[in-house]
């Protein structure tokens, strides 16, 4: 059985939340405490080891930005060729509500992730340190991990907006139909009455 729309949107977003949520557990989990300290003369020179975290942070920054995009797509996208404008959404304020908590938390875990993944960057390539005390330090422990939750987290708060917008642009389709029909029995009326419509 093929996928529709719905189907293929939202296993896009779950998808690319979890592998997120994967590559951020993986690289808290690589990231050593701290570096090997070597002293030279008048500097220390930290040595790190070979590890895969900066690598992890960076493909999980790129997959959490892209579920939080196909979020929005989810929400905005013409399912079976039918648009929806913008004001039908936004007159369900259960979207309108989830969809800024799931921007503010799509935006909470890029800049947790952005911000492990670079402190972790110049720890390593700013290795030299004339402070004879340094403990080569690393990225804090928990960013990588905290910031891969919040991207599982958007990504569960964009399915629901999919889900609430379902909902909005049901209603919304349901409302044009009486609409219309409306419309179309007072034209059938006016039409079997010649009289009353002369009047008018």
């Amino acid at each position: 059985m093929a996928l529709t729309e719905v189907g293929r949107i939202s296993i896009t977003i779950a998808a690319l939340g979890i592998l997120a949520f994967i590559f951020g557990v993986v690289a808290e989990n690589k990231k050593p405490a701290s570096g090997t300290p070597i002293t030279g003369k008048g500097v220390v020179i930290c040595k790190y080891p070979s590890d895969p975290t900066i690598a992890l942070g960076s493909f999980s920054i790129i997959l959490s930005f892209l579920s939080s995009v196909f979020g929005v797509v989810a929400v905005f996208f013409p399912y079976k060729g039918k648009s929806v404008p913008v004001y039908a959404l936004q007159r369900t304020t259960s979207l309108v509500v989830f969809f800024a908590i799931a921007a503010a938390v799509s935006f909470m875990a890029e800049a947790l992730m952005m911000w492990a993944t670079i402190t972790e960057s110049l720890h390593r390539t700013r290795n030299v340190h004339h402070d004879l005390t340094t403990s080569c330090p690393t990225a804090k422990t928990g960013l990588y991990g905290g910031a891969a939750f919040l991207a599982l987290d958007a990504s569960l708060f964009w399915l629901i907006c999919q889900m609430l917008t379902l909902n909005a642009r049901a209603d919304y389709e349901e409302d044009e139909e009486d609409m219309k029909g409306q419309y179309g029995q007072v034209l059938t009326t006016e039409y079997n009455n010649p009289a009353r419509a002369a009047h008018a």
